[in-house]
């Protein structure tokens, strides 16, 4: 993977992002209800400078990265999960990857989306319109991937993965997903949060949490006012008897690789390589769509293929 710069980021800033890049798992309830909150400001900037995106573009795939990092915080050892969204609206979809390491990747698959007016708030649900979010797991050890799919019903990544979980798995769930932009449109805060009712859960405990999910202001915000994502949990949910998990560090990152590239072309069949080293194009560019990386191949290269 090519990490691209990220503009108007120093060292010193870098350093404090890369440091608060956590997901913070915990227990509420008498351990009945589980929660995790993700300080992803530093990830989101990375994914915006390797894909190019604008402020809305960044909002959506943003929202979608939080969302599937969330997903995984209930996850260990080798398990993956993906969130792939279909729509007829001028989005078209997105594909996300998020595995139990804390790493993320994924792309839209309109990068440009056209905009006819100016966009006066968080609600993007116009530029989803009609579709489908289907969630795969790929457990350790497991035989075969498991999908579900739901319709969308909000355009509304966090509302939409709640009612995933609600209708598909039975969990009922509340995300909070946010990311505050400045005024010349930087990425200065980023975070999400989920909470999940587990069975045996007490309904007055749950209704209490339910009505402080209503109250809570957006993390988002509150990072890019210098509050750490687990000192908002602790302020905001410090009537419910916390009990923090293991934290994990979060980051945008692909496994993807010059060599890789190199190795999925000797695979190809044997007209179509000599083809390549008859034709070109040189330099031959490969571009991976998940962190968009690009490697490039010289005449030479293409002729050892």
């Amino acid at each position: 993977m090519i990490k691209k710069p990220i503009e108007d980021l120093s060292t010193e800033d870098h350093i404090r992002a890369y440091s608060a890049s956590r997901m913070h798992r915990f227990l509420l309830g008498n351990n009945t209800v589980r929660g995790a909150a993700v300080d992803a400001t530093l990830l989101i900037r990375q994914m915006r400078a390797n894909h190019n995106l604008g402020i809305l573009e960044t909002l959506i795939l943003g929202h979608a990265y939080m969302g599937a990092l969330l997903v995984t915080s209930q996850h260990k050892g080798q398990d993956t999960i993906s969130l792939r969204i279909d729509c007829d609206g001028p989005v078209q979809g997105l594909v996300v990857e998020a595995n139990a390491f804390g790493e993320v990747r994924g792309y839209l698959k309109n990068e440009s989306i056209p905009v006819t007016r100016p966009v006066e708030s968080n609600d993007y649900s116009e530029f989803f319109g009609a579709g489908t979010l289907a969630v795969t797991r790929i457990l350790e050890g497991g035989k075969q991937p498991f999908t579900s799919t739901i319709e969308l019903e909000h355009g509304n990544i966090a509302q939409d993965l709640a009612q995933y979980f609600t209708v598909s798995e039975q969990t009922p769930s509340g995300f909070h997903l946010s990311i505050r932009f400045d005024d010349q449109g930087k990425v200065i805060g980023a975070g999400g949060l989920l909470l999940q009712t587990m069975p045996g859960a007490d309904e007055d405990v749950v209704r209490r949490i339910e009505s402080q999910m209503m109250l809570l202001p957006s993390l988002g915000s509150e990072i890019a006012h210098g509050q750490g994502a687990m000192e908002y949990v602790d302020f905001w949910f410090q009537d419910f008897g916390i009990q923090h998990l293991d934290p994990r560090s979060v980051d945008f990152q692909c496994h993807c690789s010059k060599d890789r590239f190199v190795g999925h072309l000797r695979n190809l069949p044997k007209e179509d390589k000599e083809d390549l080293r008859q034709n070109g194009p040189f330099p031959l560019e490969l571009n991976c769509h998940f962190c968009g990386s690009n490697y490039q191949l010289s005449k030479v290269e293409v002729q050892g293929i």
